[in-house]
């Protein structure tokens, strides 16, 4: 799963021991990637 960084707004793959934060900056506010779904809505 990817999420970018609030701060330095680079991508960041997490693993399952190092925690959340960025390597980059250190910060540990991270943002989910959404999908490039388009999402229909049934108007009627």
């Amino acid at each position: 799963m990817s999420y970018k960084c609030s701060r330095c707004k680079r991508d960041v793959t997490l693993d399952e021991y190092g925690g959340v934060r960025c390597p980059y900056c250190g910060h540990r506010v991270l943002l989910k990637e959404r999908g490039g779904d388009i999402k229909e809505v049934d108007v009627e």
